[in-house]
């Protein structure tokens, strides 16, 4: 039992863990922190929070667990002041998509002050953002990599590990420079296709998307996500990405030069490997 939650950024997934707290009884009090009190009132209007400040130091000042839910550049500036204000003993954790560089600024400040930081990443979003769409159940099935450190104490971990099971969710560690690279690869390339795919079809054929269907509109649903979060996703990751992008380059390359050859057999043996692989996701 969390005495006191501590959630900064109560928005989708701030929310939603807000949300899925409070209906498991998973702490006895759940502050919200945000810089405007008016969007943070439903959250304590619908009672999913106790209270909302705009204060940060005051809302994790009594906080035995603080979860930051804020873009990946905020938390890194969040960090400090949160090891300022928290009272010691307390566990904070983050659900940034990207993970070396926070998890570097929480090593820094615990060479001076140890509280105990245990990064964590959901995989759980959805291109739609805000409280308004928060709900109890996102990270029921969701996976949630945890990136642990050599530092890091394993009671932190115990606790970070438990909290996201207890919200529904699957927990997998990894080490943050793993993290980074393989949400470049499943997370982070697929944004930047998706609105690669819809700024293709707009400069091959402008009025293309008025008649896009189905698998169009799936396969780019997600390039309708917050420009703001993406563009620091993307520079805070951008050496990865850049990896994954050069990847995904030779894999476009090799199936153009099979389709320009055109040989029957050789396509059809590239696109069966390939759903191949897919159909193993399932």
């Amino acid at each position: 039992m969390i005495q006191q939650l501590a959630i900064v950024g109560v928005g989708l997934l701030g929310g939603s863990v807000a949300k899925a707290a409070r209906a498991g009884g998973l702490a006895r009090r759940i502050i919200g922190v945000g810089r405007d009190a008016e969007r943070l009132r439903p959250a304590v209007d619908d009672g999913t929070l106790d209270a909302a400040v705009t204060d940060l130091a005051a809302g994790v000042r009594e906080a035995d667990f603080v979860l930051l839910a804020a873009p990946v550049l905020a938390i890194e500036g969040l960090l400090e002041r949160v090891w300022r204000a928290a009272p010691d003993g307390a566990l904070i954790t983050d659900v940034g998509s990207t993970k070396r560089n926070i998890v570097r600024a929480a090593e820094c400040l615990a060479a001076s002050r140890p509280l105990a930081f245990v990064g964590s990443h959901p995989l759980a979003g959805s291109e739609q953002a805000g409280y308004r769409v928060a709900r109890p159940d996102l990270f029921r099935g969701a996976t949630v990599i945890v990136t642990p450190t050599e530092g890091t104490e394993l009671s932190a971990l115990k606790t970070t590990t438990e909290f996201w099971e207890a919200l529904g969710a699957r927990v997998t560690t990894l080490d943050p420079e793993t993290h980074d690279r393989t949400v470049a690869a499943i997370s982070h390339l697929p944004h930047l296709i998706a609105c690669a795919l819809v700024d293709g079809a707009l400069r091959l054929e402008p009025a293309a998307l008025e008649l896009a269907a189905r698998g169009f509109r799936d396969t780019t649903r997600i390039a309708a996500g917050d420009p703001d979060m993406w563009t620091e996703i993307f520079l805070a990751n951008r050496d990865a990405l850049t990896a994954s992008v050069e990847a995904f380059r030779r894999a476009l390359d090799d199936l153009r030069r099979v389709i320009d050859a055109g040989g029957v057999e050789a396509l059809r043996a590239e696109l069966a490997r390939i759903k191949a692989a897919r159909e193993r996701l399932s």
